[in-house]
């Protein structure tokens, strides 16, 4: 595609993607060189960042429709850029956790830091900054009409196995998938993933127990080990095969 960026309807801008609309139901999904954490407390500007998400995000979704996991990918168009379909996001982070970590120690202390969860949890989060996305109860999705009985089932069952798809290709590379969270969309055909899956939704431990995932930067604010850490991700992954 020709089509500069800039000359396309901004439909959406976050952290650390930009989302430009194409047409009715396609829009380009533009990774930045950036990275924040802790609600914007801290960022950085991390060039080359954004060319490994996407080549990263790419790979994985591309990996999640060959077994049958919808999501709103089409195709990668190289650099640190996307094509994917337009929908209405649900407003719910969904993270699974493999092992105990992170906020999940503070509110169960009893738990040793990466005590395996088995099985895997299961999280829902009311997607809104402001607030501190707060954990929620399952049923708080269905009396809110967000989803109903129905979807919320279908919801679980979606996070569970792209579990199961994530944590085995991470593991046929010698990683340990601690944690990760997505984003779904209600569509015609049922709930699909969208957003991102790069090193900023997923934890991720080497052998060595080191992390390749923005666990780095929470920590130090070491642009140049986070850098390291999502090349390496891109090159274990592999380059995404649908391009555009």
């Amino acid at each position: 595609m020709s089509t500069k960026p800039q000359e396309l309807s901004l439909l959406y801008e976050g952290k650390s993607k930009k989302l430009y609309k194409v047409s009715a139901n396609e829009a380009i999904m533009v990774f930045k060189d950036e990275v924040t954490a802790y609600n914007g407390k801290y960022h950085d500007i991390v060039p080359g960042k954004g060319l490994y998400s996407a080549i990263l995000s790419s790979k994985l979704f591309e990996v999640l429709e060959q077994n049958n996991i919808g999501t709103h990918y089409l195709c990668y168009m190289g650099g640190n850029k996307v094509k994917v379909r337009i929908h209405k996001v649900l407003p719910i982070e969904v993270i699974v956790r493999n092992y105990a970590y992170g906020s999940m120690l503070k509110r169960l202390p009893l738990l040793r830091e990466l005590e395996p969860i088995n099985p895997p949890l299961v999280e829902y989060h009311y997607k809104d900054d402001r607030l501190g996305d707060p954990l929620v109860h399952p049923r708080d999705l269905v009396i809110a009409g967000l989803v109903n009985s129905d979807e919320l089932e279908e919801l679980e069952n979606l996070a569970i196995r792209t579990n199961e798809i994530l944590k085995r290709f991470w593991e046929d590379r010698g990683l340990k998938l601690i944690d990760f969270k997505i984003e779904v969309a209600k569509t015609r055909k049922g709930l699909v993933i969208v957003d991102e899956i790069t090193g900023d939704s997923m934890r991720l431990l080497d052998e060595k127990g080191a992390h390749l995932d923005k666990e780095i930067y929470r920590r130090t604010r070491n642009t140049k080990a986070l850098l390291s850490a999502y090349q390496r991700l891109a090159e274990l992954a592999g380059s995404p095969m649908r391009r555009c």
